[in-house]
């Protein structure tokens, strides 16, 4: 696990970026989400060796690194299910907003996997 800035109460500290590392923190965080994290990274693993590049590789470990870092920060899960909750909302303002919020959730996860 690495280092990472003091975001208040972490679930878990940052995992490494190995499908390994980030299996075990997102058992502990989310473990619902453990048979799409298989799926994915079987899809990505036949689409690596279909266009021999880890290209596919690298996106799925940190497609997965920013969901893990939202879900471990409850601040950043906090604001992410606010954002999706009212995407869809009556009130085309709201659901700006909303969507605003969201692309600034996750560009504040990938920014924290990527440092």
């Amino acid at each position: 696990m690495s280092t990472q800035a003091d975001h208040g109460h972490e679930l878990v500290p940052r995992p490494e970026q190995t499908p390994d590392a980030l299996r075990a923190a997102l058992a502990v965080v989310d473990p619902q989400r453990l048979p799409e994290m298989q799926r994915t990274k079987d899809e990505a693993f036949a689409k690596a060796v279909e266009w021999q590049s880890l290209s596919p590789v690298r996106s799925w470990v940190l497609a997965w690194a920013r969901d893990i870092e939202i879900a471990r920060r409850p601040d950043l899960a906090a604001r992410h299910a606010r954002a999706r909750s009212n995407l869809e909302h009556e009130d085309a303002a709201t659901a700006r907003e909303a969507l605003r919020e969201l692309s600034a959730v996750l560009d504040e996860a990938m920014k924290a996997v990527r440092a």
